[in-house]
């Protein structure tokens, strides 16, 4: 698999939930191939869209400007969240025009719970 850990292991919490974090059912994975298509259906459902960077796509696939910025704006705005899992996807600072980035956006305790793995892995690999 192509993704870096700190992915694998928040997929593999809400795939199989422990009954410790109060999750009360597996997530199942919704795929329709469209951007716009898949963010709809996570705003009027909830949950989380995902699209990180991996091994082969160092700063991800979808470029900041026409397509991270406006979802990031508009589930923030339907009052969500929106993050590359470690940074607030509208606080970046594009570099160029075509330039990329993970993407990871949905209701606010998901992807909370998405940034604290992060920082797990992050604290664990400055330690």
């Amino acid at each position: 698999m192509y993704f870096h850990e700190p992915v694998i292991n928040y997929l593999n919490s809400i795939k199989y939930p422990s009954q410790e974090k109060g999750k009360k059912s597996p997530y199942s994975a919704r795929y329709i191939g469209s951007m716009v298509a898949d963010v709809h259906r996570t705003l009027l459902y909830g949950g989380i869209f995902g699209y990180p960077d991996d091994k082969k796509s160092k700063n991800g696939k979808l470029r900041m400007l026409y397509e991270a910025f406006p979802m990031a704006y508009l589930t923030e705005q339907a009052g969500g969240m929106a993050t590359t899992g470690r940074k607030r996807i509208l606080d970046i600072q594009p570099t160029e025009i075509h330039a990329r980035c993970p993407v990871f956006l949905g209701s606010k305790e998901d992807v909370q719970d998405l940034i604290s793995f992060y920082e797990a892995h992050d604290k664990k690999a400055s330690s």
